[in-house]
């Protein structure tokens, strides 16, 4: 439910409706999470990643109606190819890559808005021009605000199901070797992982 909050805290911040189109940059769990709350409210989801397992992941979970790979695809020109010309209302960096912040800058169409989900460890570049010439509407956002409420409800009310996103449960005595390791050093086979002290 926490990292939920955090995707649907994003959403709040965006200023999303149902009908709008979403592009997602990143696939990892804050990502396919935040992708989930966007299909839960009606959104029409586009979400760019560059790990073949994580870009699998969102089509198996089905939080996205177009997964686009952009190592194949140039990113813009297909937003702009579903959206009849117009680009993404809204987007969502989840990456804390350059390069992703710089394409969702391109997709999203004039006027539209990029939420910032990430937490950044270094200072971004950015084109002003763009931002000015397109009068794109930039926000941050961080964890959730009163979020736990309106997120328990959509689980409870079968909206989000939360089963597809833990991929794998382990005991307390494998926290550091199935758990830590896995999420250093195997990051993509993994979204979240429960620790279960009675397994």
């Amino acid at each position: 439910m926490e990292p939920l909050s955090v995707g649907y805290h994003a959403f709040q911040r965006s200023g999303a409706k149902a009908g709008d189109f979403a592009l997602v940059g990143g696939a990892g769990p804050i990502g396919l999470l935040t992708c989930a709350v966007l299909k839960a409210m009606g959104v029409e989801v586009a979400v760019t990643e560059l790990s073949p397992l994580r870009q699998q992941k969102a089509l198996d979970t089905k939080v996205a109606d177009h997964v686009i790979d952009p190592a194949a695809t140039d990113v813009a020109e297909e937003v702009r190819r579903l959206t009849g010309g117009k680009g993404a209302d809204v987007a969502f960096e989840a990456t804390s890559v350059n390069v992703v912040l710089d394409t969702l800058l391109d997709a999203v169409k004039p006027g539209g808005v990029i939420t910032v989900i990430s937490i950044w460890g270094k200072p971004a570049s950015l084109d002003m021009q763009k931002l000015v010439l397109k009068e794109v509407d930039l926000r941050g956002t961080i964890a959730y605000v009163n979020s736990h409420p309106q997120t328990i409800k959509l689980v409870q009310e079968g909206r989000i199901d939360l089963a597809p996103f833990i991929t794998k449960t382990i005991g307390l005595d494998d926290l550091v070797t199935e758990g830590f390791e896995t999420l250093i050093h195997h990051n993509e086979t993994a979204v979240k992982i429960l620790v279960d002290p009675h397994s």
